[in-house]
């Protein structure tokens, strides 16, 4: 066991390092420059020798390999340099936006769960089989709505049409409400898809027949056998939305006016600030790591024979 839990740990590292590597290549690709956006206007009045001081103290002018392995090593450090834009340490940026887009991906992943078990468990055990199957539709048409448009369309209906929730002035869990439901329904779709599918495909199990057979309840069954057997597939996709959330929040942050990650990603891709944008892909990156080591840890716990494989392996 404590050799598959060090290779996960060494794959999860080995991810980060991928991670950090594109982005930093991808940023460098890119044309134009912060420095130059922010300090070539005219308004200022810069001289050239001026830009090039800013340039030399903020790094931009060393090789790219030197600039490579200082920017890792203040990444290990915890140090994401300095924003051209906001002229602060990127590590402040990012700590006034975190605590926004937590709550509004906690409680969107939240909701997505409940939302994908409700729709799965309607689906599988509704009373008539054409509600089953119309329940069953719902993820495709949860997963085809742009995240923008349902955004404007909950506004218009709850807060402009009916009034129920404010989104101008409303308190901190107020103003959640909307912003969860937009990020929670296209991505609960792929989880209840999933859900629905491995409900079905374990109550046709044998064990599930002889369950039943030998006087075992449905809810009994249902608890005991069937949801447990259909679970890890929906734990996996789960993990793998997880990565999915911070573009559903960019989008969703940038409707409803919060300031969060979301509409800091926005302004840093506008400035070309690559000194934030290589801090939020780290700082994805990190998140979306450490649940699917999560779920890849949690796997052997569910499913029995995975524990007896990764036992006999280690």
């Amino acid at each position: 066991m404590s050799t598959y839990i060090l290779g996960r740990i060494g794959q999860a590292f080995l991810v980060l390092w991928a991670a950090f590597t594109v982005s930093f290549v991808l940023l460098q690709a890119l044309p134009g420059d912060a420095i130059q956006i922010k300090f070539q206007n005219p308004d200022l009045g810069l001289s050239p020798a001026e830009i090039a001081a800013i340039r030399t103290s903020y790094g931009a002018d060393q090789p790219i390999a030197t600039q490579y392995a200082k920017a890792l090593t203040n990444t290990l450090s915890g140090n994401f340099g300095y924003s051209v834009m906001g002229g602060v340490p990127v590590s402040n940026a990012i700590g006034t936006a975190l605590p926004a887009t937590l709550r509004l991906t906690g409680f969107s992943f939240l909701g997505a769960a409940l939302l994908a078990g409700l729709v799965a468990f309607a689906a599988t055990f509704a009373p008539f089989r054409w509600l089953r199957t119309a329940i069953a539709s719902l993820p495709g048409l949860f997963i085809s709505i742009p995240t923008f448009w349902l955004a404007i369309a909950l506004i218009q209906v709850f807060s402009f049409h009916f009034k129920l929730v404010a989104v101008i002035g409303a308190g901190p869990w107020e103003g959640l409400i909307l912003p969860v439901i937009t990020v929670a329904v296209p991505i609960s779709a792929p989880m209840a898809q999933i859900l629905i599918r491995s409900l079905d495909e374990v109550e046709m199990q044998p064990f599930v027949s002889v369950a039943r057979a030998k006087g075992a309840s449905r809810q009994w069954v249902l608890w005991r056998h069937v949801l447990r057997n259909a679970f890890p597939p929906t734990l996996t996709i789960a993990g793998v939305l997880f990565g999915e959330l911070l573009t559903s929040a960019i989008v969703t942050e940038t409707v409803f006016g919060l300031n969060g990650l979301g509409r800091l990603t926005a302004a840093a891709v506008s400035n070309e600030d690559a000194s934030v944008l290589q801090a939020i892909v780290i700082l994805s990156a990190v998140g979306f790591v450490i649940i699917n080591l999560a779920v890849d840890l949690l796997y052997p716990v569910l499913d029995p024979r995975l524990r007896r494989r990764v036992g006999a392996a280690a």
